[in-house]
């Protein structure tokens, strides 16, 4: 029995199958790319495909209308395959894979946030130093007068040119040494980690191959963003994205641990993130900076503390279970050769230090990228994400915290959502007479409606409630012809009408998706609140805000204010600070400095665990409200029709 899946704008995929295999579980075994944030279990909706041929026993969803059901569409993770059978897979089920909009440096803004962000760091008395060194050198090629063996011939060398009195050639360099001296007649550049008066060789090779390369790495839980770096001078070589291959087990955290649970379920999901994400991203960097991969002579990866051990491939069972005791916080002495990247095998990856359980690398890297544990004002760190993570402090103390928003920032739990790839709405404005929407949509001029990721919902909600459509509970109050209610009295109001969407189906907000949204943004409201008051703070003493995610880029701060997800602050002291993972991270493998200066921030950070603090469960539902039920909280907010 097999199952041919016929992948939109793709060739086809046959696996061989039992009866009664699972549809979606079938997919991942043959890396077709179905996204499923809930991991299979039947609750978002999002791995539709159409059946072609064959017979699959599927039960028929609520996200599944009798029409639909009747022309061949079934949810992946709820069908079972009882002969064999063709399924097409539409593009909308695989783009989040490789058409994510991601902080990546790939527009000018982000890229001036980048450099902003650097030199705010070296402003802050942080050197861009390394120790990595390149230079050509020349030796007397051997005679039968001159027999010296060739790793005495090349110490000499290497001593005579850098001034050092010590010279490490490991295994790696040995076994070809003499090809490469011979083939190029004893000229050659070596390239190594210059300490003191040592000099570790990492590689010899032909003295035109001048190049040492930095690699900074963020692993989101959704997205993986990368830059190539000349760790001589800092410029950018190359940059690019992709959604992490680990997506289709789950869009949170906690499913992926589950699935890293089971039987084999650890090296699914390292070779998701290393043989499905990275390696491709680092192959096609270097092709496109015309590098060779063994020229990447340091890495330095940010990313929370489960995503940390997965790409390490650590168990990561004890993040979510109580007493939330990670593996490691540091880890020292990682190679890129023990992961088998494609990098110098002798490459040290520095892992960004985790925090807490829910408090990542991701995070002090981000930390260290905002600069604040270098003021003397207040400020408040916020990366939105699949979850939200939350710094407080200045120079003499940082707090953090770490809240579950859920997926909805991401599209997930929406029963139009989607994440920030063509087709979704990024943002919009209602017109508070007629109702009705002007929407910008991600993609080529002319692009239709597919659905709304997550700053697009908070658009829509804020509109909602400014135009009265909506009360505080987020449930409609007005009638139009954009305003459609169920057969139970469910109110929706309608984005884009069938015939006005990419897809043929109607795109809409219903009183759950507003519902499931208002708790997302309470959390990270009430995560703010509960992280001041430990401190015995107020909203008032906030002097800054630094806003980064990719999702940050495209949110509208008045509007998140306005539904009471940010504090009501002046909106001037709002500041976007792009991907600060990767900010941080690049600030790592430039400089040696960063690199301390990281793991002095992690060590000096304070950890708030939410989950058993007292008042934090209080907040969360006080916050539930648009924009909260204390009103005096969000003075400046619109006020309910």
């Amino acid at each position: 029995m097999k199952v041919t899946f016929q992948i939109e704008g793709a060739s086809p995929v046959i696996i061989e199958c039992n009866d009664g295999d699972n549809l979606l579980e079938l997919a991942r075994r043959a890396n077709v790319a179905i996204d499923a944030p809930c991991s299979g279990n039947g609750s978002c909706g999002k791995c539709r495909v159409k059946l072609i041929e064959g017979e699959l026993e599927s039960l028929q969803s609520r996200h599944i209308s009798d029409e639909e059901y009747k022309d061949g569409w079934r949810l992946s993770c709820s069908s079972k395959v009882r002969s064999d059978c063709t399924v097409f897979v539409p593009d909308i089920a695989s783009a989040y894979q490789s058409r994510m909009k991601t902080a990546d440096l790939s527009s000018p803004k982000e890229v001036a946030i980048f450099e902003e962000c650097q030199e705010n760091l070296k402003n802050s008395g942080i050197h861009f130093e390394n120790r990595y060194r390149a230079k050509v050198i020349s030796m007397a090629e051997p005679s039968l007068e001159d027999t010296m063996p060739d790793n005495e011939r090349l110490t000499w060398a290497i001593e005579d040119a850098f001034g050092v009195e010590h010279v490490h050639i490991p295994f790696s360099v040995m076994v070809s040494l003499a090809h490469t001296l011979r083939e190029n007649h004893f000229t050659v550049c070596v390239k190594g980690e210059l300490t003191e008066n040592t000099f570790n060789c990492m590689e010899v090779c032909a003295p035109e191959d001048t190049a040492i390369v930095g690699c900074a790495i963020d692993i989101g839980t959704t997205t993986v963003t990368m830059v190539l770096t000349d760790l001589e001078t800092g410029k950018l070589l190359a940059k690019g994205s992709s959604g992490n291959g680990q997506i289709r087990y789950g869009a949170d955290v906690i499913n992926r641990i589950i699935e890293q649970g089971r039987p084999g379920g650890r090296k699914k999901l390292q070779d998701a993130i290393l043989k499905e994400t990275l390696i491709p991203i680092i192959a096609n960097l270097c092709k496109t900076a015309k590098i060779n991969a063994r020229s990447i002579l340091r890495l330095c990866v940010g990313a929370n503390t489960t995503m940390n051990h997965l790409f390490v491939g650590v168990d990561a069972s004890s993040v979510r279970m109580e007493p939330y005791v990670p593996s490691f916080f540091h880890w020292d002495g990682l190679l890129a050769g023990d992961l088998k990247l494609p990098a110098n095998p002798l490459a040290p990856v520095l892992i960004a230090p985790n925090i807490g359980s829910y408090v990542g690398g991701d995070i002090t890297a981000g930390t260290l990228a905002s600069g604040i544990w270098d003021k003397d004002e207040m400020s408040l760190f916020i990366d939105l994400g699949t979850n939200g993570e939350i710094v407080f402090g200045n120079r003499d103390f940082l707090m953090s915290c770490a809240c579950s928003a859920g997926p909805a920032f991401e599209g997930g739990d929406i029963s139009s959502g989607m994440r920030a790839t063509d087709g979704a709405v990024e943002a919009c404005v209602i017109d508070v007479n007629t109702m009705e929407p002007q929407l910008s949509i991600i993609g080529d001029e002319g692009q239709k409606c597919v659905g709304i990721c997550g700053s697009g919902i908070i658009d829509l909600i804020s509109e909602l409630y400014r135009c009265g459509i909506i009360n505080a509970k987020g449930l409609f109050v007005r009638e139009g012809r954009r305003v459609r209610r169920d057969a139970h009295g469910m109110g929706r109001y309608v984005v884009a009408f069938p015939e006005e969407s990419e897809t043929g189906r109607e795109v809409s907000l219903n009183e759950v998706d507003i519902d499931n949204f208002i708790r997302a943004k309470g959390a990270i409201f009430s995560a703010i609140d509960t992280l001041l008051k430990s401190v015995d703070m107020s909203v008032e003493m906030i002097d800054r805000v630094y806003v980064a995610g990719g999702i940050g880029s495209g949110i509208n701060m008045k509007n998140a204010v306005n539904i009471g997800m940010f504090p009501d602050v002046d909106l001037e002291k709002f500041h976007y600070i792009g991907n600060s993972s990767l900010t941080g991270s690049y600030a790592m493998v430039m400089s040696d400095e960063a690199n301390a200066k990281c793991a002095e921030v992690a060590s000096n950070m304070t950890y708030l665990e939410l989950s058993t603090h007292p008042g934090y469960m209080d907040a969360f539902v006080a916050a539930c409200f648009l924009p909260h039920t204390d009103r005096s909280l969000f003075p400046h907010s619109i006020q309910e029709r």
